[in-house]
């Protein structure tokens, strides 16, 4: 099973969004994380990723008998340009399906927390509508990228608690016929 397979399932991406940031968890604390989700789900999906490489283990202890283990994610995982550039319409449709049911899912544990708080969280979800050429797309996405990267180094504090971004770009219509035809 290749890496986008794998990650093609909102509980995957879930337990995979759980261990970003260098944390280390053992399954049982994945099941609090995500804990709208069936413990043998859970157990089953983080199976489905230390097999496909996407997890390793990072030790291990007796637990009343039983073995458990510590994960984390391994390297960051990279799809590719070649993989995306492979993939069908459909292939994208269902990936895209994915990435947004983990959202959703991840949307409603965090409104079934005690004290969530959309307006105090600053939560949002608009959409705007840019105009831009190839270059200022570029541009706007390597600013962006800076951005964002540079706050993905913060680790764990006090006054820190973890956000889900999740930028889409895509374009909403066709480009314009050549003004020269």
């Amino acid at each position: 099973m290749d890496v986008m397979e794998v990650l093609a399932h909102p509980v995957r991406l879930r337990v995979v969004q759980a261990l970003t940031g260098g944390r280390v968890l053992t399954t049982a604390q994945l099941c609090e994380r995500i804990s709208d989700v069936h413990k043998a789900t859970v157990y089953r999906h983080v199976g489905a990723l230390a097999a496909a490489g996407v997890l390793e283990v990072d030790g291990e202890h007796r637990v009343r008998g039983a073995v458990e283990r510590r994960y984390r994610l391994r390297e960051r995982v990279v799809i590719g340009t070649k993989v995306v550039a492979a993939m069908s319409p459909d292939d994208h449709r269902r990936t895209f399906a994915t990435a947004m049911a983990a959202l959703i899912s991840e949307f409603d544990a965090y409104l079934g927390l005690d004290g969530a708080d959309p307006v105090a969280d600053e939560v949002g979800y608009r959409q705007h509508v840019l105009w831009l050429s190839p270059g200022e797309r570029a541009e706007m996405i390597e600013e962006l990228r800076a951005v964002i990267v540079a706050r993905m180094r913060h680790g764990p504090a006090q006054d820190r608690r973890r956000h889900l971004l999740s930028p889409i770009l895509f374009p909403v219509e066709t480009p314009a016929p050549d003004a020269g035809a």
